[in-house]
């Protein structure tokens, strides 16, 4: 019964992660943002092709997954098998949900396996698996990108400081492990980022000002 509680969250938590938010929010406005921008289906790039509101909205529906896939739906799946879990099985249902909904949304099956960077879906993983240490990174993150404007750079430099930041905060060596691999992850998906950064034609992301009326 425990093999099958972990088969079915990890099936279950994957299919949650593959809805693709950015490009179901673009596809209502009529835009295919797989051709625009980055073609990412991320919310930063569905920020600069359809706005604030759009973008916001898609961070805030992509994190939410990453803590539904962990808090919800991984008990909602041990209750429905039956499955008297312990703090340690308890563990290991909650590491395979927040891999499943990530892999789902970085790698999803509706649009043939290809996905967003799964920054804001990890971000919720992290608020329900060690939400200190998600509060670490987010300083990183945010410091970084007021010195540079460049969204790419500050998840890279977040994700490459995440088990860091799990292990400093008296985490288990599980997590600072599941951590690194999320933190791994989150920097291959960013490698044609990282090319453009090292070429220079990586675009900062720059507010738009209105223009004074004439």
């Amino acid at each position: 019964m425990e093999i099958l509680g972990y088969v079915v969250t990890a099936l279950a938590a994957y299919l949650l992660g593959s809805v693709p938010t950015g490009f179901l929010v673009a596809q209502a406005r009529g835009v295919d943002i797989r051709t625009v921008g980055s073609g990412n289906i991320g919310a930063t790039n569905v920020l600069r092709a359809l706005g604030k509101p759009a973008g916001v909205f898609v961070l805030l529906m992509d994190a939410l997954k990453g803590w539904l896939a962990v808090v919800p739906l991984s008990r909602l799946v041990m209750l429905v098998l039956g499955a008297v879990a312990d703090s340690a099985t308890r563990e290991t249902v909650e590491i395979i949900a927040g891999g499943g909904v990530i892999l789902g949304h970085n790698y999803t099956c509706w649009l043939h396996f290809k996905g967003g960077k799964g920054i804001a879906t990890s971000a919720g993983v992290l608020l329900a698996l060690v939400p200190w240490a998600l509060v670490s990174i987010l300083i990183i993150w945010i410091v970084v990108f007021v010195l540079t404007r460049y969204v790419s750079l500050s998840s890279i430099a977040a994700s490459a400081a995440l088990p860091l930041g799990t292990w400093a905060t008296h985490e288990s060596l599980t997590e600072v492990l599941v951590t690194a691999a999320m933190g791994a992850l989150g920097i291959y998906k960013h490698t044609e980022n990282i090319q453009r950064l090292l070429n220079g034609t990586e675009p900062r992301f720059i507010r738009k000002t209105k223009e004074a009326p004439k």
